[in-house]
């Protein structure tokens, strides 16, 4: 049966749920940690927790995908997380909104890798970048609306709002998943493993070579992005002195470069194909990252210069993100939950230690977020180096 046309972008709204439950409270993280008392940094605890939650969850729910289907772990996770957020908008201090931001993570992990098995179950190669392409779009537009809506809702209303909206993001795309999508892994193909012989499958996919190099070139992209979100509103809000609308807009920026070379990619796959694309995209985040730590590290307290690199390497992600997925599951059409599970398990736990690290050293100035940016620009280009010639 062919795939129906809406199906990839239905997807990439259930895969939105995660840029949007982090990209909407960036704009308020002064604003919690004034209401809820914490120090300066203390609002990078919350998300850090996030990541972690998402690195726990992304490992289970693609095991259960395997187990029991796409489309009932999916719903089960919208409810997890919905309930969560209901937590979240209640918590008393930031001891329990990072508690809730954890279990809200673990329910929004189903929206997350669950879909990107989805696509590996109907295609593979240059027809599944493409659709992992236009998951990225729908995926790109919460980056873009999010920050937006978020400090909209500051100017009118608490920060509590944020999570109450996210709620009802949750409950909708739970009701979607409900009525549209059909369950793309037949009873069939699914599989009965106990744990130690998940374990052993764990095993032989991080002893697969093509897995492990486009993995980590995954992992490294991901965590100079995760350093990017975790630092980006210290710097551009404290350090720059700009309010959350304009921190909004600067974020949606880079957005909006991010969707525009996910959509690039599609359209030049056929012609340079995955790995070029990837070996020449890994070099300009390089080149990207060290200029933005130079600047940084040079004292150039110059709003511009450090806004285009940090626009540069985060519109790489458009490259990186649907290629290195794609070429990371090729041997794995049999445990595409699994192998993709793992895959944002180790993204996600990059996620936390950069998020923690970050806020340690939230300063007001973009060394920080440089530095780290840098770090994982140097991992993403050395994981190239390794990958198997195709």
């Amino acid at each position: 049966m062919p795939t129906p046309s809406w199906l990839p972008w239905l997807l990439g709204l259930l895969t939105a749920i995660g840029p949007a439950s982090v990209d909407m409270y960036l704009p308020a993280f002064p604003a919690i940690e004034a209401s809820l008392g914490a120090a300066p940094g203390g609002a990078q605890l919350t998300l850090a927790s996030y990541f972690a939650g998402l690195a726990v969850g992304q490992i289970t729910q693609g095991t259960v995908s395997d187990r029991f289907g796409r489309r009932t772990p999916i719903m089960v996770g919208m409810m997890i997380y919905a309930l969560a957020s209901v937590g979240a908008a209640l918590s008393p201090s930031i001891f329990w909104l990072s508690l809730f931001r954890a279990v809200s993570a673990f329910g929004a992990a189903a929206g997350m890798v669950i879909p990107r098995a989805v696509v590996r179950d109907i295609a593979t190669g240059q027809p599944a970048a493409v659709m992992m392409s236009q998951l990225t779009l729908v995926l790109g537009v919460a980056p873009i609306l999010a920050p937006s809506l978020g400090g909209a809702i500051l100017a009118f209303a608490d920060w509590r709002w944020i999570f109450w909206i996210l709620a009802a993001y949750a409950v909708m795309c739970g009701v979607l998943v409900w009525r549209l999508v059909p369950d793309t892994l037949p009873p069939e193909r699914r599989i009965r493993l106990h744990p130690g012989e998940q374990l052993r499958r764990y095993g032989g996919i991080l002893r697969e070579r093509t897995f492990l190099s486009y993995g980590a070139m995954a992992c490294f992209g991901s965590f100079a992005f995760f350093a990017y979100l975790a630092g980006s509103s210290p710097v551009f809000i404290r350090g720059f002195d700009l309010s959350p609308s304009q921190f909004a807009l600067i974020f949606g920026l880079c957005s909006i470069g991010l969707i525009a070379n996910s959509q690039v990619n599609a359209r030049i796959l056929p012609r340079y194909g995955i790995s070029k694309i990837l070996r020449t995209v890994a070099r300009l985040h390089l080149c990207a990252t060290l200029t933005l730590a130079v600047v940084a590290f040079a004292g150039l307290h110059d709003l511009l210069l450090v806004l285009l690199p940090t626009f540069v390497a985060v519109s790489c992600m458009g490259f990186l993100n649907p290629n290195t997925v794609v070429g990371a599951l090729t041997h794995h059409a049999r445990h595409a939950g699994s192998a993709s599970a793992l895959m944002g398990t180790a993204q996600f736990m990059l996620g936390a230690v950069g998020g923690l690290t970050v806020g340690i050293f939230t300063d007001g100035t973009p060394r920080g977020m440089a530095a780290l940016m840098l770090a994982g620009s140097i991992g993403l280009v050395i994981a190239d180096l390794c990958r198997p010639a195709r």
